[in-house]
């Protein structure tokens, strides 16, 4: 709490604080018929200009607080609520004066009023997230009539991958391994869990990141800094990632199993939410023992009921076809 969620709600807050304006001469200078606002903190600048806008939610929905769900960013069960009122009020007395001053700059620069301790309105036009059905959290208070759930929202535009010759072939089962931008960085983190998975017999695709220079691969590895994610994960057997919401949701569209090891933000609620919906399973980065690593990779290779139920899941998730109502919903708002 004192270490990252409330510093970071302070980063977001100065941030628009200090380019909000800029914005609004942006906005005038576009004229846009509609703006999509995929963003944790509002910009005053939106409301001001009174542009038709689509609030887009692409981390957990417990963004969305309600009653009957754990606080947003604990990674607390959904089935349990020994803590919740704990980490609530722990988390109103660290966030309380940054929402208050950011509450404040809204009322000066004359956008709408905030609810307490939310950082961003909810559009009159239309409001999205994205999270299958499969896994979403059942609520006390329907979130109403301008909230649309998309299950998925895959890009398109991934160029087709080419599997690096090392672990192109081969009868043994392929993971893959990304913690995203920022957990990449963690070399140490990221050296631990390469020397762990070369000790498998698995074939093993990495996404290095920016410090790929400072990696060293096991002969059952290859990787690069940047691979193409969309692309290869159809083709992959169990995903190793940080729980972001584009790859947790990137999982349950193609059908792949998870291990989900969180570092910060909402990671663990995707972490927390895959193990209790037997989608995947959570382990702690910093903490786990090797043989707790290669035994989830081992349970869920070969546990077929799981997936057979994923395969199930990434057929209706497909069937949704969210990116093209997401598109509807966008010029749905415009035509306002």
């Amino acid at each position: 709490m004192a270490q990252f969620i409330q510093p970071t709600w302070q980063v977001l807050a100065d941030g628009i604080a200090y380019g909000d304006e800029r914005l609004g001469e942006i906005l005038e200078d576009v004229l846009p018929d509609v703006v999509v606002e995929d963003c944790v903190s509002s910009w005053p600048a939106v409301q001001r200009h009174g542009t038709p806008w689509v609030r887009v939610v692409s981390c957990n929905p417990l963004e969305m607080a309600d009653p009957d769900v754990p606080p947003t960013f604990s990674g607390y069960a959904a089935d349990d609520r020994a803590g919740w009122d704990e980490y609530r009020a722990e988390y109103r007395r660290s966030v309380l004066p940054t929402w208050a001053e950011f509450a404040k700059l809204h009322a000066e620069r004359g956008s709408g009023p905030l609810r307490e301790l939310e950082f961003q309105h909810v559009s009159p036009q239309a409001n999205v997230y994205v999270y299958p059905a499969e896994v979403d959290y059942p609520r006390r208070d329907a979130l109403g009539p301008g909230w649309h759930r998309v299950g998925s929202s895959v890009r398109a535009t991934d160029e087709p991958y080419e599997f690096p010759a090392e672990i192109a072939d081969g009868d043994a089962a392929l993971v893959y391994l990304s913690l995203g931008s920022l957990g990449s960085a963690d070399v140490e983190l990221m050296q631990r869990l390469l020397d762990v998975l070369g000790t498998t017999g698995h074939r093993v695709l990495v996404s290095l990141g920016a410090r790929a220079d400072e990696l060293r691969l096991p002969a059952n590895a290859a990787g690069a800094s940047f691979v193409p994610q969309v692309s290869l994960m159809p083709h992959v057997d169990v995903v190793l990632t940080h729980g972001g919401n584009n790859t947790f949701c990137e999982c349950l569209h193609f059908g792949r199993p998870m291990v989900v090891l969180p570092l910060f933000w909402d990671q663990y609620d995707n972490a927390q939410r895959a193990a209790e919906t037997g989608v995947g399973v959570r382990l702690d980065p910093y903490r786990f023992e090797d043989a707790e690593l290669t035994g989830a990779i081992d349970r869920l290779l070969g546990d077929d009921a799981l997936r057979t139920r994923l395969a199930e899941i990434s057929g209706r998730v497909r069937a949704e076809r969210g990116t093209a109502r997401l598109a509807d919903l966008i010029e749905g708002a415009a035509a306002a």
